[in-house]
């Protein structure tokens, strides 16, 4: 198992960034690429929740999506203060252009890349995805991914998330880093 220090790394102390559809894998895959780096693990949408003293879905529900992308927007920025850590954002805030701008300037966006069918099968696991609501997953993952993966294109870092063990993950983005 490889075990690193962030000074070790070649990218020297960035916050290493991943975005991607909801499912790709970003939260659980960060918290076990963090431990593996041995560097801290932040999640963007526990961040705003905390903030916000509320739910995602509440703030979606009470406020709509620009209310939620504005605040999601200023937690990113707070969250990337040129300290090394791994930090999992929502699906829509690399979509954002001020937040992308940021992320692609003070840290290492990696992309989660992933087919719609195993994004699909793994979102139907919890009902709390705001964006699919009474509706077919693959369905709307399938719309999103044609009007999102152009954006989380650009991210220097692509890393496919299969239906593996998310460790398979973890060792394509150590890969990725390294070289």
């Amino acid at each position: 198992m490889l075990q690193a220090h962030a000074p070790d790394w070649p990218w020297k102390g960035k916050p290493i960034v991943l975005v991607g559809l909801m499912g790709a894998g970003k939260t659980t895959v960060g918290r076990r690429l963090a431990q593996r780096m041995r560097l801290p693990f932040v999640d963007a949408d526990h961040e705003i929740e905390a903030a916000a003293d509320m739910t995602i879905s509440d703030i979606f529900e009470r406020f709509g999506e620009p209310y939620f992308r504005d605040g999601e927007r200023r937690v990113i920025a707070r969250l990337i203060d040129g300290t090394p850590k791994v930090i999992a954002t929502g699906g829509g805030a690399f979509l954002n252009e001020a937040t992308r701008a940021l992320i692609l300037d003070q840290a290492i966006a990696i992309w989660l890349d992933a087919e719609p069918a195993v994004l699909a099968d793994r979102v139907r696991r919890r009902d709390t995805r705001p964006l699919l609501r009474g509706r077919d997953p693959e369905e709307i993952l399938t719309e999103l991914a044609t009007l999102r993966n152009p954006f989380y294109a650009l991210a220097p870092i692509r890393v496919q998330s299969v239906a593996a063990p998310h460790d398979t993950t973890v060792d394509e983005i150590l890969k990725a880093i390294r070289t």
